[in-house]
């Protein structure tokens, strides 16, 4: 009878403890990409951070137009990673969701930013060019198919380059070689910073990251951003450029008290997770104006708790 009692007792606890874990699957980048990195350190953060209540399993994403669309059918346990300007589309109908509307895009909701996707344009310093309008006559690696790529091209067309620059054959994940063997003058590259292979780059060859112009910033329509002097190798000013902010979302379904809890411990866990990855330090609540739809009301709540201000547009 007491063997029984006993048996019955740790079936209990094995229940109690199976039912207080809630899983997530959190959906970022491809395999190998510096954002799916990013979901990894996440998951341990909030394994760590919660004592195991919160197991998050990392799902590989072809990109955050997928993750979007993926929120029509996913559930409660469904956290996505995409810029904010994505959300806002597919609420309209508009642009690559035109003709793909569904109402559920209608209860997307923000948790908290993540790094942004920052344009850096790495020179040979051996090529002497300090700004954009230097680039002319020289060879540069755009790479493709990336947002960097699409937004380098973009920005040569903008700044009258377009017409005067070589643009090199290479693969982005040559730039570094390339640089360094004198193939090309430079490389545009997009992620987090610092970008990994921007700190190659210069850890291997003196290189000049210019700055845009508040005017040119202005004239491409992102969001400014500033990467702290000594960021990169021989860096010893400022770099003053552009990005695009990335945010982690879920949708309705979520429960309050889990979106509390993911929104709490990652903002708890911030500076633990930027002392093995600097890129956490470009997330701070500067980057909060960047969500511009509403937040999941369990997140709403870790704000009012920790006083930081939310708009109308985020409530």
């Amino acid at each position: 009878m007491r063997s029984a009692v006993a048996a019955i007792a740790l079936t209990t606890i094995g229940l109690t403890t199976a039912s207080a874990e809630t899983r997530i699957t959190y959906k970022s980048a491809k395999t190998g990409s510096s954002y799916y990195q990013m979901g990894v350190e996440l998951a341990e953060a909030m394994k760590s951070g919660t004592d195991g209540d919160i197991i998050v399993t990392i799902e590989e994403s072809q990109g955050s137009v997928q993750n979007v669309m993926e929120a029509r059918a996913r559930g409660g346990d469904y956290v996505f990673t995409t810029p904010p300007a994505l959300v806002g589309l597919a609420q309209e109908g508009k642009a690559m969701f035109e003709g793909k509307g569904d109402p559920k895009f209608s209860e997307i909701r923000a948790l908290f930013p993540i790094p942004s996707l920052t344009m850096h344009f790495v020179m040979s310093q051996e090529s002497g060019v300090t700004d954009i309008t230097g680039l002319a006559g020289k060879t540069i690696l755009l790479g493709k198919g990336s947002f960097g790529a699409t937004e380098g091209e973009k920005y040569l067309g903008l700044f009258g380059m377009a017409d005067s620059v070589q643009i090199a054959d290479v693969e982005l994940s040559n730039a570094v070689a390339a640089l360094k063997n004198g193939q090309i003058d430079g490389f545009v590259t997009a992620g987090s910073w610092p970008a990994p292979n921007v700190i190659e780059a210069a850890a291997s060859t003196p290189v000049t990251v210019f700055s845009l112009t508040p005017e040119q910033i202005a004239e491409t329509k992102r969001t400014a951003l500033t990467i702290p002097a000594g960021t990169y190798a021989g860096q010893e000013a400022d770099i003053e450029t552009t990005s695009l902010p990335v945010v982690a979302y879920t949708t309705t379904a979520m429960d309050d008290e889990t979106a509390y809890q993911l929104t709490k411990t990652f903002w708890e866990s911030k500076a633990k997770l930027a002392e093995n990855s600097p890129w956490w330090n470009g997330v701070d609540q500067n980057l909060m104006p960047t969500i511009e739809t509403t937040i999941h009301p369990g997140a709403q709540r870790y704000y009012a708790e920790a006083g930081i201000t939310l708009t109308d547009a985020q409530k």
